[in-house]
């Protein structure tokens, strides 16, 4: 049976996206859905389908709704790699100052006007908060993977100050609540270019990833166990960094600071398919995109004509989650 999940997950995640475009204060069907899809896609010559309604499922939710699914395979995927590389539980791209960092990157190109750059600032963040847990966990004395943690506290803490003094000492009026809305994660106002980015990310990065799941399992057991696999532990580690740190820099630049997805995702499915790398990784990317998926459908649906940051949702949902997980952990172990 177990072959047949993740089969049965790629299922649910399609039925998943038809349904989400389907749900909104303008109700469609899946048949109206399926036929706007085809004529886009020159398939059907002409749609009975009104152009406002059109353009609700090609302008508005359709768009939403694929960089939705990208954000959270791409920060499940950030969050298994993090898990694996420092052999720590809770870690997650948030640890290491990384989503911190990307949001500091973000804010500091939104507010010099550079709105455009906005992924490319995300990601220099990322990559800085990254290079500068690493540089202090090797003056604590080496980077091994708890002073890289720690020293990643306090990349981020440092990061999100920063981030609260520039909106705090630049922001006015409605450029407050949207950044605001942004730090707590939005995927408002998502358009194709967005989905395009967040979608071209995962293509490069997750196969890369993919094909490091043998490599990944045997950081379990140490970075001399790797090393006697014949792994290259320095060049591996590095190149899976710098892969994640992008990563988790374009995700939070199109997204804002979505957290629990990269630390509750990867538990819950390794309690239920085991801790095989190989194994794990594709069915993370699947079960990230459905949770962020649905997160992000009751954020703009459930207080309908107001939207709730996706940020709030999964917090709401991951923080119970993840307290259920540990119980079971432990009783597991």
């Amino acid at each position: 049976m177990k072959h047949l999940v993740l089969p049965g997950l790629g299922v649910l995640l399609l039925l998943s996206a038809v349904a989400a475009v389907t749900m909104g204060p303008a109700s469609l069907t899946p048949q109206e859905v399926g036929m706007v899809i085809l004529h886009h896609l020159g398939l059907l010559a002409e749609s009975p389908v009104s152009r406002l309604r059109d353009a609700i499922v090609w302008e508005l939710r359709l768009p939403r709704v694929l960089t939705a699914m990208a954000v959270g395979a791409g920060l499940g995927l950030s969050g298994t790699v993090m898990q694996a590389l420092t052999r720590n539980p809770l870690a997650d791209p948030y640890l290491l100052g990384l989503s911190s960092g990307a949001a500091l990157g973000a804010v500091l190109f939104l507010l010099a006007g550079f709105t455009l750059f906005m992924p490319f600032g995300a990601f220099l963040g990322s990559l800085v908060a990254l290079g500068l847990a690493l540089l202090v966990a090797g003056l604590l004395g080496g980077a091994t993977p708890s002073r890289a943690i720690l020293a990643g506290i306090c990349i981020s803490a440092l990061a999100s100050a920063a981030t609260s003094f520039l909106i705090f000492w630049s922001a006015t009026g409605d450029s407050y609540r949207e950044i605001l809305s942004w730090l707590l994660g939005s995927l408002s106002g998502s358009l194709w270019g967005d989905a395009a980015l967040v979608g071209a990310a995962l293509l490069v990065c997750a196969p890369i990833i993919l094909v490091c799941g043998r490599a990944l399992d045997a950081f379990a057991f140490g970075d001399r166990a790797a090393a006697a696999l014949g792994i290259d532990v320095p060049r591996l580690r590095w190149t899976l960094l710098g892969i994640t740190a992008l990563l988790t820099g374009l995700m939070v630049a199109i997204g804002g600071a979505i957290g629990f997805v990269g630390l509750v995702v990867p538990h819950a499915v390794r309690l239920a398919i085991g801790s095989q790398h190989r194994r794990l990784l594709p069915h993370v990317m699947l079960v990230g995109a459905i949770f962020m998926l649905w997160a992000d459908t009751a954020a703009r649906t459930l207080f309908d004509p107001r939207e709730l940051p996706v940020g709030i949702i999964t917090a709401l949902v991951g923080a119970p989650v993840f307290l259920l997980v540990l119980l079971r952990y432990r009783r597991v172990t």
